[in-house]
């Protein structure tokens, strides 16, 4: 069903090598003084952007533009390949401020911006506003650099799909183009990085590599890349601690093609938020959640990847995930006890009820061929069994996600080292749970590696509801031919 020996074997090895090499793009020289040129945008657009954004207004550096074209001054010409990076210096451990002046130092010092001082959101709001506003003013210039203008998100997975978030607004707000997105990766598992070809790790010659990372931004190819709105519906009164990308929400409501058994609560808490990769239930998401709040409240253990890791794989035996107390009757463990999961298949309108094996303690909804660092554990499965199963073949932007169950962490391990697949349930292009209490009262839940702790009622149902965004992300795809 899945790749041959030889063919694990390889994967395993360069996903090993690669994790320890960073990624470079060997053999290539670039220009300091070039680069420089191509990628930072006249000085009056990049004060106008920064000075908006730190005033939240965009009438008020008007000044700008009427001293760039006052008489007598060279008339401002567009970047050839305007970008603007936005880097979590908290992430790649000691790399994080070091990258942040390295970056300064190869572009305009205002077009690098520390998302703990500015959110991408802002940059949205009001950065590309202005060169709005100055392009309706007739100025070709910012017109030419807001079409050409293309985003690096520095940091974790959680990160980009922060930063895409955000500029994913500008096509609900009909002001196209969207700007592509390229990647520096910073975080622990990367997979979203490693998907459009920008490595899983923070490069070792990293001062050297970042020239050729803004160069690949620059002049890449795009790709694109399927995005998930995930709804949730739960009783009011029960406080939740929400990631950056889940926002409370009263605009939102559950697909009424699908009956709910039962009442429902005569008051209802929403929250929305997008993903890029994945969501999970479980303990996966318990492991995530506790390391996440380690790492808060111990920040110097955590100093780069390597030690993320191995903290994590750490925390993954005292959470039960490989041993689970004697006293704990087995058939709680499963999530089919609190879960109830409805699909919509590939090319099928009508929701069904799809059985969860009692042996899965996590369940994962899948977006990317890479998953925990760089691992595929959908499996590259063969013609006969998509057939089969009624499977297509997965890709980042095909409109369909995978479902899968991992069951304890011995089961997770085979599968993280890619010795054999994960517990195939389904694929689909619209998933619900339903969660209702039993022997617990809470389930641990992440979001492209973001953890929360997700409280529910034995009384009433919690839904969670995730179907495709109707517009694609584009991404620079960073691999070299």
């Amino acid at each position: 069903m899945d790749s041959t020996a030889s063919r694990r074997t390889a994967s395993g090895r360069s996903s090993v090598v690669e994790s320890i090499k960073g990624f470079t793009f060997a053999g290539v020289r670039i220009s300091k003084e070039d680069l420089r040129r191509r990628i930072t945008m006249p000085e009056y657009l990049r004060l106008a952007i920064r000075e908006a954004i730190l005033n939240k207004d965009v009438d008020t550096v008007r000044r700008h533009l009427d001293t760039a074209y006052a008489a007598g001054a060279e008339i401002p010409q567009p970047a050839e390949a305007p970008i603007i990076v936005f880097i979590n210096s908290k992430s790649g451990g000691r790399h994080g401020p070091q990258l942040k002046a390295r970056l300064q130092e190869l572009m305009g010092e205002e077009q690098v911006f520390d998302l703990s001082d500015v959110k991408p959101h802002e940059f949205v709001q009001y950065g590309l506003s202005c060169l709005e506003k100055f392009a309706a003013l007739g100025d070709s210039c910012a017109k030419v650099t807001r079409e050409r203008i293309r985003v690096v998100a520095a940091g974790g997975d959680g990160t980009v799909g922060w930063i895409l978030g955000c500029l994913g607004d500008l096509k609900k707000q009909g002001r196209e183009p969207v700007p592509p997105t390229g990647i520096i990766p910073l975080g622990t598992g990367n997979d979203l990085s490693r998907s459009f070809g920008w490595g899983g790790s923070f490069p070792f010659n990293w001062k050297s590599a970042t020239k050729s990372i803004l160069d690949r931004v620059a002049t890449g190819p795009i790709n694109r890349l399927d995005s998930w709105n995930l709804l949730i519906s739960m009783p009011a009164g029960d406080k939740l601690e929400t990631p950056h990308s889940l926002k409370s929400t009263e605009d939102a409501s559950l697909d009424q093609e699908l009956e709910i058994d039962g009442e429902l609560p005569k008051k209802l808490s929403n929250y929305q938020g997008v993903y890029y990769n994945y969501f999970s239930i479980g303990m996966d998401a318990q492991v995530a959640y506790g390391f996440h709040h380690l790492r808060n409240e111990k920040p110097y253990l955590a100093q780069g990847p390597i030690s993320n890791k191995l903290i994590y794989s750490g925390y993954s035996c005292t959470q039960g995930w490989f041993f689970t107390p004697c006293s704990s009757d087995p058939c709680l463990r499963g999530l089919n006890n609190i879960l109830r999961l409805y699909v919509k298949k590939v090319n099928s309108s009508k929701w069904e009820k799809i059985s969860v094996p009692s042996s899965v303690r996590s369940i994962v909804t899948l977006n990317l061929p890479s998953y925990g660092g760089g691992r595929n554990p959908w499996g590259r499965l063969k013609p006969e069994y998509l057939e089969k199963r009624g499977f297509v073949e997965a890709h980042a932007d095909d409109g369909c996600i995978e479902i899968f169950g991992l069951k304890q962490g011995w089961h997770a391990s085979m599968v993280m080292v890619e010795l054999i697949s994960a517990k195939h349930i389904a694929q689909a292009s619209a998933i619900r749970f339903e969660l209702r209490a039993g022997e617990w009262d809470e389930a641990y839940m992440q979001m492209d590696g973001e953890p929360w702790k997700q409280p529910i009622s034995k009384e009433y149902s919690t839904f969670i509801e995730i179907k495709r965004v109707p517009f694609q992300s584009l991404m620079v795809n960073g691999k070299r031919n």
